[in-house]
């Protein structure tokens, strides 16, 4: 084996996976076909569950330094242009207040770390630099795959350098981290399905020092992060993280009305560069399948969303941190043959479920766009008449794109193979969370007694929590997870809330800190439960 695991696609995804990967002492290469990270405008926001993920691989801090200032609004505005007074203002904290509104709760309901604006032109080469740092990463840029061949050992790939030679690499798993058009995906024939090119647009991202600091213009709108233009074109304006680079999206039929369409939206004479611009359409595609014996897929290979809701790369995020423990656990001997498999098994149903909230956050949009009229502009009774209608509509509507919290929190991974799953359990909502422990939801978070979010007291592997200062005795089950070889640690939480809030005295929790177990007292047989939860038992 030339290495335990290669991952096709250096973007926010391939990279969060090598170094999750990396750390875990997994000897991983990383090849993407282009010389370098690309500055290129796609995400612009990793959201609170991404953030948590990037705190526990202990880069959360050079995530945020990357990425938009803390003081800065997260605010959303309906505009006819930034010179006017804006139709609406949906606010929203920044990430200073966030992280304070997030401490002053201690009820399971905020996440330990807020939202950050970052855009992936800035993401992914703060990752690609960490990997570069992992003494079990190799990133080979200028690398593009080519064919894959596999036996019931690995996987032969076929990749071609900059040089145009061809080379083979042999890897016991591969995954195909490589976007929407996916090669690999292809290479193993899993098809894409679900509403296809549901609208063109183009895409452009402009250089524009001085705008951030002219808002707000007269008494036109305050700071913020989105502008969405009351128009027949769908424009819709996006500050990125440095404040000086903007993207525009419009359904316009050429790049240099791209040009016009920014003029128009600022309003006033500005000066600027246009960087890029590119034609995209809109998609909620869904793959059949997330892996074929040793080969995997995840991010956009298998899930292309309308980036309205922001659960793109985000979910894609969630995808890595699933894959990446059950790798390891599988090359370092303990995971059992069922662990592989649940992979496909937790987030196809998670892929199909943010297809489903994007839709409906588009929808929402699409509805408000709807109550557009060709008198918006005008000063006239009619023309009032349907700037309110549309700022009506728009109020309720466009919220639901940019309060996707339920999506973000509250997945949980139902009938897991590997989870002890129980019938019933609470309801998936997109844009309210409500904290709960049933098995295969995320470990809400709460502040414990030296003010640190409990996750971060949380060791590698699976853990016990003890809540309450119980008397239960959980020693059998931790046995049996060390009879296996798996990573068993326990840990007492005796906060007062904590209990209150988990509502159980004894947790159970996977590598992901999604919850396997829950009870009062211990398992009837902990040798099944922790066989179930590494992949060796039946449920």
């Amino acid at each position: 084996m030339d290495t335990d695991v290669l991952i096709v696609g250096a973007g926010p995804v391939g990279l969060t996976l090598a170094f999750d990967l990396g750390r875990r002492g997994v000897k991983t290469t990383i090849i993407e076909q282009k010389p370098e990270p690309a500055f290129l405008p796609k995400m612009e926001r990793c959201n609170a569950r991404t953030m948590e993920i990037f705190r526990r691989l202990g880069i959360v801090d050079d995530v945020r330094k990357a990425g938009l200032r803390e003081d800065v609004p997260m605010d959303v505005f309906v505009v006819l242009s930034l010179d006017r007074p804006p139709l609406l203002r949906l606010p929203y904290p920044s990430v200073k207040e966030a992280k304070l509104d997030a401490r002053a709760t201690n009820d399971g309901t905020a996440p330990c770390e807020p939202y950050q604006l970052i855009s992936q032109y800035s993401l992914e080469p703060l990752l690609a630099k960490f990997c570069e740092r992992q003494s079990d990463v190799t990133l080979r840029w200028s690398t593009e795959f080519v064919s894959l061949a596999q036996d019931p050992e690995g996987v032969n790939v076929q990749v071609r350098g900059k040089d145009g030679a061809t080379s083979s690499i042999r890897a016991r798993y591969v995954v195909g981290c490589d976007g929407g058009v996916s090669p690999v995906r292809h290479a193993i024939n899993i098809k894409l399905r679900g509403e296809a090119g549901l609208l063109g647009l183009r895409q452009a991202l402009y250089r524009c020092d001085e705008l951030f600091d002219r808002l707000p213009i007269g008494n036109g709108p305050t700071r913020g992060r989105h502008y969405h233009v009351a128009d027949d074109k769908a424009t819709f304006l996006i500050m990125q993280d440095s404040t000086k680079h903007w993207t525009l999206h419009a359904t316009v039929d050429s790049d240099e009305e791209m040009k016009r369409q920014f003029e128009k939206t600022v309003g006033i004479p500005v000066k600027y560069e246009m960087l890029s611009c590119n034609p995209w359409r809109q998609n909620l595609l869904v793959a059949d399948k997330y892996q074929l014996d040793r080969v995997f897929l995840a991010g956009d290979a298998v899930h292309l969303v309308i980036p309205t809701g922001g659960l793109g790369m985000n979910s894609g995020c969630g995808d890595a941190i699933d894959l990446s423990w059950k790798l390891e656990a599988v090359i370092k001997g303990w995971g059992g043959p069922k662990l592989l498999p649940s992979y496909e098994f937790e987030r196809r149903q998670i892929g199909d479920r943010n297809v489903g909230a994007s839709r409906y956050a588009s929808q929402g949009r699409r509805k408000w766009r709807s109550m557009w009229k060709p008198n918006i502009d005008e000063d006239t009774p009619a023309g009032q008449q349907t700037r309110e209608v549309l700022t009506m509509i728009a109020d309720i509507e466009q919220r639901k794109t940019n309060e996707m919290i339920g999506a973000e929190l509250g997945y949980r991974y139902v009938d897991s193979p590997i989870i002890m799953d129980i019938p019933g359990g609470p309801e998936h909502l997109f844009r309210e969370y409500i904290p709960n422990t049933w098995p295969g939801s995320r470990l809400p978070n709460v502040w414990v007694g030296d003010g640190s979010p409990i996750q971060d007291n949380i060791p590698e592997g699976y853990t016990i929590l003890r809540l309450g200062n119980t008397k239960a005795d959980s020693s059998g089950l931790a046995k049996a997870f060390a009879a296996l070889g798996a990573p068993i640690s326990t840990l007492e939480v005796p906060d007062r809330v904590a209990r209150e809030v988990y509502g159980f005295d004894l947790i159970l929790l996977r590598p992901d800190l999604h919850i396997v177990w829950r009870g009062n007292t211990p398992p009837d047989d902990p040798a099944e439960v922790a066989a179930i939860a590494t992949g060796h038992g039946d449920r």
